[in-house]
């Protein structure tokens, strides 16, 4: 006769809180590591809307270079455009210098500033409009002319260039800590960011079936790219910003000219204390035609960071 050792009552439990304690932890460093990284990014966001708030309080160069080398090496464009920025009349205007080494006249550049300030003001006013319609947004309170409320009124071209990366919005949870680099000189951590809601449709069509095809082209295209940061966890500051299309293969007119990379690059530098601007923006995008591979670079160096003389006032 065979005896049959029954386990004791009290075993399945025990086992339970055996393995009960050790998800918990495995899984509680990670939730707090995911959480730390959350508050680093809601420091750094922040930090990155003050010094743009006070963008328009200054005056600075810029520099754009464009270059589009063709299946046989052979350059299909090349130019080089310089560029001063000031603020006037609630306007960050940028002026011609210079187009490929020859100054700009005074009256091709007077003509050009005019128009950039009528662009403006009329992108400004879509602007506004849009948010209105969108998301009910509280305007500035009139009368209020503080450099913020300015800076909150009127975006910059200067920003609404480089809004794909400098309008990040937080998103906790998105974020994943790939290690630690050195970059200028500085101790960083590098982020990947992989965002839902980068890009935006833009202004809604009235046909509903190109509506309903934007907003299906611009989840895809949200999914298909990869935001990198730097951040100097000393300061909450992000120095460097880094976007990757992933895979673009589905965007229409594949047949004509395929994406097969693309990739922004965008460095940050204190330009005066406590004030953190971009210095360098640096676009490659490679395509392959029907006649070969293309390649297209452009550059954008802004450089001589000053601020505008304490005479002049800024009026909406």
């Amino acid at each position: 006769m065979t005896t049959r050792i029954r386990p004791p009552a009290y075993l399945p439990c025990l086992v339970a809180l055996i393995v009960l304690a050790w998800l918990g932890a495995t899984t509680v460093p990670v939730r707090t590591a995911q959480s730390d990284l959350d508050a680093l990014m809601t420091r750094a966001l922040a930090r990155r809307d003050t010094s743009w708030k006070a963008l328009p309080q200054f005056v600075l160069d810029e520099r754009s270079e464009a270059e589009v080398v063709g299946p046989t090496g052979a350059r299909i464009l090349a130019e080089r455009r310089d560029y001063a920025w000031f603020p006037r009349d609630g306007v960050f205007v940028r002026s011609p210098l210079r187009v490929n080494g020859r100054t700009v006249s005074e009256a091709e550049r007077r003509t050009e500033e005019a128009d950039f300030i009528t662009r403006e003001r009329r992108r400004d006013e879509r602007r506004r409009k849009n948010e209105s319609a969108r998301e009910d947004a509280a305007e500035a309170p009139a009368g209020d002319d503080t450099a913020e409320a300015l800076a909150a009124a009127v975006r910059p071209y200067f920003l609404v260039n480089n809004s794909v990366l400098l309008d990040l919005k937080h998103e906790p949870g998105r974020y994943g800590l790939v290690g630690r680099e050195t970059l200028n000189g500085r101790e960083v951590m590098k982020v990947e960011y992989y965002p839902t809601a980068l890009f935006q449709s833009g202004r809604a069509r009235p046909n509903r079936r190109a509506r309903e095809r934007d907003e299906r082209i611009t989840e895809r295209v949200n999914k298909a790219v990869l935001v990198t940061l730097w951040i100097d966890p000393a300061i909450s500051q992000i120095v460097r910003y880094e976007l990757d299309d992933v895979d673009l293969g589905f965007l229409p007119g594949q047949w004509l000219v395929r994406i097969t990379e693309g990739r922004t690059t965008m460095t940050l530098s204190e330009v005066l204390p406590d004030v953190w601007l971009p210095t360098v923006v640096e676009t490659m995008v490679r395509m392959q035609s029907p006649a070969g591979p293309v390649e297209g670079r452009w550059r954008l160096t802004y450089t001589n960071h000053r601020r505008a003389d304490v005479g002049t006032r800024l009026v909406k």
